[in-house]
């Protein structure tokens, strides 16, 4: 899988034609982003308008999760067979068709609908700026070009905190959707007109070279034979899935329905949270101690955080959220030492398959998590518990389980030696 497996850069384009290129992909990933997060501002007004239950908000938001980590590994083969520009402009229609689906969805099944296809045509977004990057930028260049495009992508993120909160206060949720299917039209007649193929960019690679979806899956299935695997996947579906669930689904909720905020004032505080967590992964870069105190960073930071999120929802006093809030955003970047443990734990023959279920396991972390803590949500007030205090409490659980496993399941040898 090109994905998994990236190259070393072959053909160096001139640098004005190779930015041109990654920006018009990395609008796509940006986007990915906004649709990432927007439950968060979106998921008040939407549950009152269409009466839903917090189980059906969480799978709503869970949905796309769901689709967009299902699709991970038939969007890296689509790579290696069709190529970056065939990927990107067939499945990135279906995340236009969603926002639209959305836009005018009569119920919730349509809302689900929408979801769905949007997490489908968002799931290349991020592997094709990976890929471009390996094949047409230096090799040297390859970690700081990936770190300037997630930062780049934040701003989507941004934009699904004050800004949509004040749009939809001016108008309708529904609006929310109509502007990113615009933008979402808009960035695919980007990559249309931009990402034009250097030689080998869009060819298939020769017969020998192709990977089918079955055999790539049996191998991401051959992986637990190693006897770090199983850790490594319980940690990574909660460690991203904690942040995620939290500014991407309930963030805004809580603060309209526990402390009364507005629909703008709950976006400042996850516009503040965004801007935490968009600094977090670079600091968290440069200071990765690595070997065995990188576990040991990885098991405390998931202790920390869950420790965060069950005083969230004990502790009812709305500046304690609000500061915790942030502080999650600024901690948020320790989950990128993950990315060093699967480098140093898998051969590299290996190393992209396990990149490749890492991330899976990430995508379906965060529905499983979205899902679980809507369902607590829904139990709540049966049990005389808040709703918002059992989603934090279930997620605090969740990071405890996936740390735990990992700590008492078998890890990998390069990463225990001093």
């Amino acid at each position: 899988m090109s994905s998994a497996h990236p190259s070393p850069a072959r053909t160096l384009l001139p640098p004005r034609v190779a930015w041109a290129i990654l920006l018009a992909l990395a609008s796509g990933f940006t986007l990915s982003q906004s649709f990432r997060t927007v439950a968060a501002i979106m998921g008040p007004p939407l549950a009152g308008d269409l009466h839903l239950s917090p189980q059906q908000l969480g799978l709503w938001a869970a949905a796309f999760h769901f689709a967009f980590g299902l699709m991970q590994l038939v969007m890296g083969v689509s790579i290696d067979l069709f190529g970056i520009r065939r990927t990107i402009l067939s499945a990135f229609p279906m995340a236009v068709l969603g926002a639209m689906v959305s836009a005018l969805a009569p119920s919730y099944t349509a809302l689900l609908l929408g979801q769905m296809l949007i997490g489908t045509g968002c799931a290349p977004a991020f592997l094709v700026c990976t890929v471009f990057i390996a094949k047409y930028f230096a090799p040297q260049r390859f970690t700081a070009t990936s770190g300037l495009i997630m930062s780049i992508s934040g701003l989507g993120v941004l934009a699904t905190a004050t800004p949509l909160a004040w749009l939809i206060e001016v108008s309708h949720w529904r609006w929310g959707f109509g502007v990113l299917t615009i933008a979402s039209a808009v960035s695919w007649a980007a990559m249309w007109w931009l990402v034009r193929a250097p030689r080998g960019m869009s060819a298939s690679p020769p017969a020998g070279e192709r990977q089918s979806v079955g055999a790539a899956m049996r191998d991401l299935l051959r992986l637990f034979a190693l006897p770090h695997t199983a850790g490594l996947v319980a940690y990574a579906a909660v460690a991203y899935a904690g942040f995620i669930t939290l500014r991407g689904l309930w963030l805004g909720p809580l603060l309209v329905e526990r402390h009364g905020f507005s629909l703008v004032q709950s976006g400042n505080v996850a516009f503040a949270m965004t801007l935490a967590s968009m600094v977090s992964p670079a600091v968290f870069g440069r200071i990765d101690p690595g070997g065995a105190r990188r576990i040991r960073w990885l098991l405390v930071f998931a202790v920390i955080v869950a420790a965060l999120l069950a005083v969230m929802g004990l502790v009812h006093v709305a500046w304690v959220d609000v500061l915790i809030a942030i502080a999650y955003g600024a901690l948020s970047g320790y989950g990128l030492l993950q990315y060093g443990y699967v480098r140093d734990a898998y051969p590299e023959h290996v190393r992209g398959r396990a990149l490749s279920l890492f991330t899976m396991a990430m995508f379906m972390g965060i529905a499983l998590m979205q899902w679980v803590s809507g369902l607590a949500a829904s139990l709540a007030p049966r049990l005389g518990m808040e709703p918002f205090t059992a989603v934090l409490l279930t997620m605090s659980a969740m990071l405890l389980g996936g740390a735990l496993a990992f700590w008492k399941l078998p890890r990998a040898r390069t990463d225990l030696s001093p």
